[in-house]
């Protein structure tokens, strides 16, 4: 997903956001497609916004009942708007002509979507850098903080990219966790999988399609953990994935029975709160008592890579940002 060039017919000071069809959805109707490519969306919600954006490059509106072939580009035009707030600085942690190392702030978003356009890590990059000057290796979720890498386009983008893909990099996480962890270290080895939209009732909660299940049939996911401190109710621990699947940590440390503070899917009531968030449109101080703080406790601490040109294995480290050093002391108290 991307910026596009505006389409002809359209306010030139609109919003453009791409969409490639994946092979395993071909056939798949335009408006089924957006509600699975926007879990957060209602089906109707989804429908209306494909009859009012919906484009083709050439400037020719869409309809909700299209069917989709693979690897085309599904193209949604929004009217200028005015984006939520959010975080619009970053640290530097490491830079050459290379690469680039970072620590985003949690409540960035890395990419453009249907709220974010301006308010981006990728629209940030643009502008300290200039249009397409350095390329995210990978992407870490908008509450999650720590370290995000990028590369200069062209070799070393690609040799940074092939890392992730061959996971051959290195990561380690923090993660404050409700409750006392009892073991001081382990392995959770469980396999993690969700639907895909021709599995899913078209009475389902529409936040369900947001969730990673522990699944027998699921990819394997494994993930090492060592505790590093309990604060009273809470536990400090650090992670470190041996597999990449998504919301992984979030979905086997709830499986212990100690999920993330703060996480709004995955946490001791569900996903309902974070239907009550969706719904009210904005997130209460009474709503953020009930998950223990305003985003999961989750933070990108270390990412360990070859350098695209000298080979030389690196570490890159962001310290625990001060919400959470404030949210762990809190558990000392």
């Amino acid at each position: 997903m991307g910026a596009m060039p505006v389409p002809p017919g359209f306010d030139p000071a609109s919003v453009v956001l791409s969409f490639r069809v994946p092979n395993e959805l071909e056939g798949q109707r335009l408006d089924r497609f957006l509600h699975w490519r926007i879990p957060r969306l209602t089906r109707e919600r989804a429908r209306a916004i494909v009859e009012n954006c919906a484009s083709s490059p050439a400037g020719i509106r869409r309809r909700p009942f299209e069917r989709l072939y693979a690897g085309e580009i599904v193209l949604l035009v929004r009217e200028r708007f005015v984006e939520p707030d959010a975080p619009r600085t970053f640290t530097v942690l490491y830079e050459d002509e290379a690469m680039l190392a970072l620590d985003k702030p949690a409540g960035l978003p890395v990419h453009p979507s249907a709220t974010f356009h301006k308010n981006t890590l990728t629209a940030l990059l643009r502008e300290r850098y200039g249009d397409g000057a350095r390329h995210l290796a990978h992407r870490l979720d908008k509450e999650t903080s720590g370290v995000v890498l990028c590369g200069t386009p062209g070799p070393d983008d690609t040799a940074l990219k092939r890392q992730f893909a061959a996971r051959t990099v290195a990561k380690a996480y923090l993660a404050i966790v409700r409750g006392i962890v009892e073991h001081h270290e382990g392995v959770i080895d469980l396999p993690l999988g969700r639907r895909l939209p021709h599995d899913v009732p078209s009475d389902l909660d529409t936040v369900e399609h947001l969730m990673v299940r522990v699944r027998e049939d699921g990819q394997s996911a494994r993930t090492r953990y060592r505790v590093l401190e309990r604060a009273g109710d809470r536990t400090l621990v650090k992670l470190w994935p041996e597999t990449g699947r998504q919301h992984q940590l979030r979905v086997h440390l709830a499986s212990i029975g100690h999920p993330i503070l703060g996480d709004k899917l995955y946490g001791p009531e569900g996903h309902e709160v974070f239907q009550e968030i969706i719904d009210a449109g904005a997130m209460s101080d009474v709503m953020s008592e009930r998950l223990g703080h305003h985003r999961h406790a989750l933070h990108a601490t270390e990412l360990t890579v070859d350098h695209p040109r000298t080979g030389a294995r690196i570490t890159f480290t962001a310290p625990l940002p001060p919400d959470l050093v404030a949210l762990l002391a809190r558990g000392r108290g």
